[in-house]
Formats: C-alpha cells, structure tokens, sequence
C-alpha cells in the first residue's frame, strides 16, 4: 500500500530534523537568507549566528557550494510537495517524441534582437491561431522536405552557420575559446514543434493536394465512374490505415522512416525503404515533366495560329531542363518557397475553374453518353493511378514532429483525408461525366481551347507543375547525394566535391528527362505503373511490415499485417504487370 502524501510529508521532515543536527545551527538553503558573512568571519572557521539573528545562506561557509545539497534537505521539507521539486521553468517539452529542450537556442540568443523576438513569439501564441494567416510562414512547408519521411535530408552544404561558427571559434583566444566545435549547424538542429493544430491542418491539405489530382480524369475513364469511386474510396481507407500503423511505430522507436526501418529491420530494410522514397520521388518529377509539356503544347496550338505543333514534346522538356537544372543546383530548399507558393496558387485557380465548368456544363447538357459505370479492359490503370494521387506518406513524420500537440495528428489526419477524397472523387467524376470518353490525361485540353480564361488556366498551371517540380526532386536527390558522397561531404570546404555535386544534380535531372520522354507517349499507363511499383511498397507494405516486426504484439494483430502485406505486394505485382502488358500492347 501507498504511502499517503501526510505520511510522506512527515517522512521527510523527520529525516530533514536528523540532518539539522549534526549541521552548523544559523545557517539554511532557503531563499530569503543573508547571502553576506559577518564582517570579522576568518577564513578558517566562520563565527556561527546565534539563534536570534537572521539566518545566513550556507554557502557563506567554507566549501559551502560543495554541501549546499545537504541544507537543501531541511528546505525541502518545509515546501508543498509539488513545489519541492527544483524545476528550470523555462525547459518544456515540445512534443511526446523529442526530450526537454530550451524555448530559445543560444544561437537565437546571439542574434541581433533576439530576446526581443522571443518575447514576440510567445506574446503571439497566446492569441488564437486562426487570427495568424496560415500561409504567413510558407516556406516552413519547404522545410519538411528537407526531413522528408522524417529523415534528416537538410543540405549538408547549408554551412553558413558551421562556417561561422567556426570562424568565430578560430579568431577566440585562450581560455575563451571552445574545446569543441560546434558539430551542427542551427538549421540542421531539431525544431521546436510549434505548429497549431489549423495550421498542421493546411499543411496537410498541400502535402496531398498536387499535380496528381490532374490524373484523376483519365483514371475514371480507365475503370469507369462507379469503379473508380469505389477504388478512391477504398484506397483511402487502407491508407489511413497504413499510415496510423506507421505512427505507432514511430510512438514507439521515434525518429524517420528509414530510421524505423533501421531500428526495426536493420540497414538492409532501410535502403529499401530509401529506395522506393528515390524512385516514387523521381516517377513523380517525370510525371510532372509530361504533364507540363502536354499541357504547354496543348497551350500553344490554342494560341498561334500555325496549323501544326509549334514545338514537339521532346523540344518542350528540354526547354524545361534549362529552367529546372538551375533550380535543381539551390542547396538550400526554402529559397523555392516563392515558387512553391505561386504554384500552389495556380493549382488552386485551376481546381476551382475546373469545378466551375463541369458543374456548370452538367447543369445544362448532362451526363455525357459514353460514361461507363465499369470498364474491364483498363481498370488495372485505375488502381495505380489512385494509389498514385493519395502518396503523400513523405511528409507525414515530418508534419507530426512540427506540431505543438503531436498527439492530436492522428485526428487530423482522418479529417483531411476524409476531404481530400472529396475533392479527388469530384475532380476525376465531374470531368469524366463531362467530357466521357473524351477526356484527355492533360484534362486542361478538354476545355474549349479559344477561351483565354482556359489558356490562362493552361498555362499557369504548367507553371504550376514545373516550379514544384525541384521540390519534388530534392529527396531523391539528397538520398543518391549522400550514398555517394557522405553525409559531411561538403562543397564549402572543397571546390572538387562542390562540382561533382553539381555535376550529380545536373545529370540526375537530365536523366529525369530521359525518362520523361521515353513515358510520353503513354501518361496515364507511366502514372499507373509509378504507383503500382513504388508508391505500393511505401504506403502498404512497409508500414505493415514494420508494425508486424516492431509493434504487433497480439496474434489477430500480427494476422491483419501480414494479411496487410500480402495483398499489397499481390496487388503491386498484379497492376505493375498489366500496366507494362497494356503499355506494350499500345
């Protein structure tokens, strides 16, 4: 049985009246004593205070820093229990992953303003935080690419802060100088999570909402208007369902993806997870590649009046890979920001204009005749397609760990999946019933060409699709990067390392447009076969098997996971082989 807190408090003042005992009477630990000796105290023995003077601070004694623990105990006894306990009330703790950490970096500290602008910060999260606009700090989103799927992927050669660090620390002298160095720079330091739950619930909503909601259109011509529904639908579940196992994982091991699959399965399950993070990243720069040249194309035959192409799809990527090489070379990713958010803009322009039309059309001329409810030929499309449009597990570790209260993620995550599948299931059936068997991958087109509203849509959004596409290129990136050269490998330090890096990014994304040529002539089957071969494995299979390995305790529960597993790896199998099948056959 337990003691009670009286009994406990009793305890302890009776232990703190053994020790007064054999301790100099006059002197204490409490707050509010003389800090100063008497005037004529020696060193060699302090003259004690009688009983009817005011205590004095016992560290007035000789090597009274060295027993001040020991006076301590008497004032603990005379202090309520949960005051007893000598807190630093400026150290919190910032979410149920990390360890206790300060409010303010000493780096923050040393900045012109720094006190300042901690004072601000706090002042401002005492006010509501739908009074702050959410896209007041954009570029933050930026920066959950640099730990995408939780890994630490920020830019080995962002060192202005190391380096200057350094610098300092070379030009102290003497006793002043540090006997380390520092090992990491401010940037590369982890994070205090402060993003509210309306904030975490936007971020979301951009982490999922991107070019592949284009693709939508044609899945549902593939499979057809009940099939494909029924298929966004149930995706959507298994994948709240993968990523809530994978968030128990990292409840329990912390740290990225690939670090559970380290902590779970060892290194090897690690590259394997890393792999599939390269190339699901890379089919989606690809995708994003096409989509932009067919729909650029599509843009200038609207507007010029030469009865042939302007401009070949070959001719139009490779324009692209003059504006994304440059962009591929910025080391730090939240320069893109403006870009990311001008994208993000155009897509949403583009999303309500496409509502609007289809709507508006349907209103006035109906379903269209051709509309399948089910189409056995290519409803495999349908299936790699969706899977596709909902991969958006990359950022759901590093979205948590953002977060003032991680543990309400899970909550929020079911809410914005829940609208999310409206607004995919609405895009793809809206333009399917439409347009019906005409509706096109680069869905834009099907709109009628000699509106310039539709050719301003057109084009934003290709520019939409090409300023994201670095950002989507920077894990894979930084992934192959660090394989090859290390992860303290750095350019600033070495000009030879600086160029091979460049050279690296330049040839990765010409390889992007390699591949993007060969998959033109077939979008729709290249999207297809990119989520059935990459995006299945992430979202599917590794979650469950970590869950299995690392988690699962009870038998029903470690059935589920490999039954979790088995039907994903049939399923990535299956589609990849009828969507190479179907891609042969034309």
């Amino acid at each position: 049985m337990t003691d009670t807190p009286s009994s406990q408090n009793e305890r302890r003042q009776a232990e703190a009246d053994i020790v007064s005992r054999h301790l100099p009477s006059g002197y204490t630990a409490e707050p509010d004593a003389v800090s100063t000796a008497p005037n004529n105290a020696s060193a060699s023995a302090p003259i004690l205070p009688s009983s009817a003077e005011e205590p004095q601070d016992s560290l007035t004694l000789q090597g009274g820093d060295i027993h001040r623990e020991i006076f301590k105990i008497g004032a603990r006894a005379r202090l309520p229990a949960r005051a007893a306990t000598f807190a630093n009330p400026n150290l919190r703790r910032s979410s149920t992953f990390g360890p206790y950490r300060n409010d303010i970096t000493p780096s923050d500290q040393l900045a012109p303003g720094g006190f300042r602008r901690q004072f601000l910060q706090r002042q401002q999260r005492r006010f509501n935080s739908v009074t702050s606009p959410v896209t007041r700090n954009f570029v933050s989103f930026l920066d959950l690419y640099g730990s995408f799927a939780g890994e630490d992927l920020a830019e080995s050669e962002d060192e202005s802060a190391l380096d200057s660090a350094d610098e300092e620390a070379e030009s102290q002298a003497g006793e002043t100088r540090p006997l380390l160095g520092r090992r990491k720079s401010s940037r590369r330091a982890e994070k205090l999570g402060e993003a509210t739950t309306l904030k975490s619930f936007f971020t979301l909503l951009k982490a999922f909402i991107g070019t592949g909601i284009m693709f939508l259109p044609k899945a549902f011509r593939n499979g057809g208007i009940l099939f494909s529904s029924i298929t966004l639908v149930t995706v959507s579940l298994i994948s709240c369902l993968c990523f809530h196992l994978l968030l128990l994982c990292r409840q329990r091991y912390g740290g990225g993806y690939g670090e559970l699959g380290a902590a779970i399965g060892g290194p090897k399950l690690r590259a394997l997870i890393l792999g599939s993070i390269t190339i699901s990243q890379i089919g989606f720069v690809c995708a994003g590649i096409i989509f932009t040249a067919e729909n650029l194309a599509s843009f200038l035959d609207a507007v010029t009046s030469s009865p042939t192409a302007p401009l070949s799809g070959k001719a139009l990527i490779a324009i692209q890979l003059v504006v994304l090489i440059p962009l591929a070379l910025i080391r730090n990713i939240s320069k893109l920001g403006p870009a990311a958010l001008l994208a993000d803009v155009f897509i949403l322009f583009g999303l309500i204009y496409i509502w609007y039309y289809d709507i508006a059309t349907l209103a006035s001329k109906g379903l269209h005749p051709t509309v399948e409810l089910f189409n056995p030929r290519d409803f495999t499309l349908t299936i790699g397609s969706a899977i596709f449009t909902f991969e958006g597990i990359g950022l759901i570790l590093p979205i948590q760990s953002s977060m003032a209260q991680p543990e309400k993620f899970s909550r929020l995550l079911y809410v914005v999946m829940i609208i999310i599948t409206i607004i995919f299931t609405s895009i793809g059936a809206l333009c399917y019933a439409t347009f019906g068997d005409k509706t096109r991958v680069e869905i834009i087109s099907n709109f009628p060409q000699s509106s310039k509203l539709v050719n301003a849509v057109q084009f934003l959004y290709s520019m939409a699709v090409l300023v994201g596409t670095p950002v989507q290129l920077f894990p894979a990136a930084r992934i192959i990067e660090t394989s090859l050269f290390g992860e303290r490998a750095s350019g600033k330090r070495s000009s030879a390392t600086k160029w091979k890096k460049n050279a690296f990014r330049a040839a990765i994304t010409v390889l992007c447009g390699l591949i993007a040529i060969l998959g033109a002539s077939d979008l729709d089957k290249f999207v297809a076969l990119i989520g059935s071969f990459a995006c299945v494995p992430l979202v599917y299979i590794y979650p469950a098997l970590l869950h299995f390995k690392g988690v699962a305790e009870s038998r029903w529960t470690k059935i589920g996971d490999a039954l979790l597993m088995v039907v994903g790896l049939g399923a990535m199998v299956y589609t990849t082989v009828i969507t190479v099948s179907r891609w042969i056959d034309g």
